[in-house]
């Protein structure tokens, strides 16, 4: 059971939930299970996060959060605009890779209250750090492009790495291809984007 110290139960409910996920799936996913492993009442969860929704909807805003600091923290270490680029997506696929509930959770509308402001704001402030490298690689090499298109472009790309990337690999051994890693596909995909972005 993970240990809380007083006043810290929410952050211990959010990594009991998150074992529940790892281990059980969100098919499985309860408040009753979430408050046995933590080690409280079953009216914790409830208490602190309303329902279920209110639960995932604070992981995944944990998820942005986790996100915005790591592609921050990678783009603040690179000056060129085309390798921050590369150094965000990397951080992006290292952060689902090592937060896998999270990841499960963090876009489906299914089970988080996407209008949630808490949500919103963290979503934006996440996509924000996209935004601001693609600003600034297009100023270098094609101004007049759209800079929204061209931010979705590349978060469509990393996300689609990290739902796609193992069945990437079981394709590439079937085709007697050498399977590459995921952070080798960010740097290639990178290369693809940009030179698109520049002919465009």
């Amino acid at each position: 059971k993970p240990g809380y110290h007083h006043g810290d139960l929410p952050n211990a409910l959010r990594r009991a939930a998150v074992d529940v996920i790892v281990e059980k799936g969100l098919g499985a996913f309860s408040l009753r299970e979430v408050a046995r492993r933590a080690g409280v009442s079953h009216a914790a969860p409830a208490h602190h996060f309303g329902d279920t929704t209110g639960l995932l909807t604070s992981l995944a805003i944990e998820a942005l959060e986790t996100l915005r600091a790591a592609t921050a923290a990678a783009a603040a270490s690179v000056d060129d605009p085309r390798d921050r680029l590369d150094a965000i997506g990397c951080a992006y696929v290292r952060v689902a890779l090592s937060h896998p509930a999270h990841c499960e959770v963090v876009f489906r509308s299914d089970v988080v209250d996407t209008d949630d402001d808490g949500y919103l704001a963290a979503g934006l402030e996440a996509y924000g750090v996209l935004e601001a490298c693609l600003r600034d690689l297009l100023a270098d090499i094609n101004p007049d492009l759209d800079i929204a298109d061209a931010a979705k472009l590349c978060w469509s790309a990393m996300q689609g790495l990290v739902v796609l990337h193992d069945n990437m690999v079981r394709m590439d051994e079937a085709t007697g291809r050498p399977p590459s890693s995921i952070e080798e596909l960010v740097t290639r995909f990178t290369d693809v984007i940009v030179d698109g972005l520049r002919a465009r």
